[in-house]
């Protein structure tokens, strides 16, 4: 059987989800596969004509999985096929990573990681448990990235004069971290002088009335994107704006820089400030790109996601073949976790151990 030709399972429990999970689906049915959908969480809504849904666990267990490709931290362990965790974002050095980046629950049987910087904290994580294994593949959310090139046609482009530069604002929801309820004011300002355009994204668990403050602002030099897919927004925009977000990373890997408000991990590949009113001059030195800024944005990217082929969606199907094939059976048994496993059965309404 060649890699991809089987079934797959795509599960979702955010909307981002579906960003991670296309370009897989779309390898899949490259290789003559079959792909399905199951939501437990938002999403559902933005499937597109043609995308199979599965509804309930009964229609899970008919479809019967070769492998559930996972964007999240959780999956039932009573759904068939091996358990593929593929990541929702990067490590982007929040304190709550470690209990949750890297936190292993038992779930997972195969992670395929992004870069070094994944990969080796997982690595030394599967030696010491020895029940899941590790493969770096590159993340399938920047196929598209790498694939496609830039569109004129971009509908985030259009009706806007070239010469003006285009910003876009992408912030966590996180209220300690988010720049955007201390942005508001000067975004407000900012567009008022129409010295740039601007692109607004925010995550969907953004308070709403952050997200009113900010389509409030819509007008000639802002636009507001309620959208599941966050690349093209990154193809038209020639700087981010944005805090400790992994949108940051996603961003830089375009070589194009990156202004960040109070980012819990700042370095020299990006444009750090500390107050709002420091934003004006730090984006024009984002969107100079000093010889010096520029290097570092690269040596970063090629510690975070060396992979610029668009070829990380076929890197995951041959790395689950693989260990379908020659290394699941090997692997230790997974620890019980009976409190996690109880909750999922709950949420689901499955009441069977099997």
């Amino acid at each position: 059987m060649q890699p991809g030709s089987g079934r797959y399972l795509l599960y979702a429990s955010e909307i981002y989800a579906l960003a991670v999970l296309r370009p897989l689906e779309e390898a899949i049915r490259l290789r003559g596969g079959r792909a399905a959908w199951f939501f437990d969480g938002p999403g559902a809504s933005y499937l597109r004509p043609g995308e199979l849904q599965l509804r309930d666990v009964t229609a899970v267990r008919e479809f019967d999985p070769m492998a559930v490709f996972v964007p999240g931290n959780q999956v039932p362990d009573f759904f068939p096929g091996a358990k593929v965790e593929v990541f929702h974002g990067f490590s982007v050095g929040k304190r709550s990573e470690a209990r949750g980046h890297f936190r292993i629950r038992g779930l997972f049987d195969l992670y395929c990681t992004q870069g070094s910087t994944t990969t080796i904290p997982f690595q030394a994580l599967a030696r010491r448990y020895r029940h899941f294994h590790v493969v770096e593949t590159g993340w399938p959310k920047l196929d598209p990235l790498f694939q496609e090139a830039d569109d004129p046609r971009n509908p985030w482009c259009e009706g806007w004069a070239v010469e003006r530069p285009r910003v876009l604002l992408a912030s966590t929801f996180t209220r300690t971290l988010s720049a955007a309820p201390r942005l508001v004011s000067a975004i407000r300002d900012l567009t008022r002088s129409g010295r740039w355009n601007w692109l607004v994204t925010l995550h969907p668990k953004t308070p709403r009335e952050i997200v009113q403050a900010y389509r409030a602002l819509e007008g000639p030099h802002l636009r507001f994107a309620d959208t599941d897919d966050i690349v093209p927004l990154f193809k038209a925009a020639e700087v981010l704006v944005s805090d400790t977000s992994s949108a940051v990373h996603e961003f830089l890997l375009q070589h194009k820089a990156a202004v960040t408000l109070r980012n819990a991990r700042p370095g020299p590949h990006l444009v750090d400030i500390d107050t709002p009113d420091q934003l004006p001059g730090a984006i024009g030195r984002a969107l100079a790109r000093p010889p010096e800024l520029l290097r570092e944005i690269v040596a970063f990217g090629d510690r975070i996601h060396p992979y610029r082929d668009g070829r990380s969606s076929e890197r995951v199907l041959d790395a689950t073949h693989d260990f379908l094939e020659n290394i699941w059976s090997g692997l230790a048994p997974k620890p019980w976790n009976p409190w996690r496993k109880i909750q999922v059965r709950h949420r689901l309404r499955h009441y069977g151990w099997r």
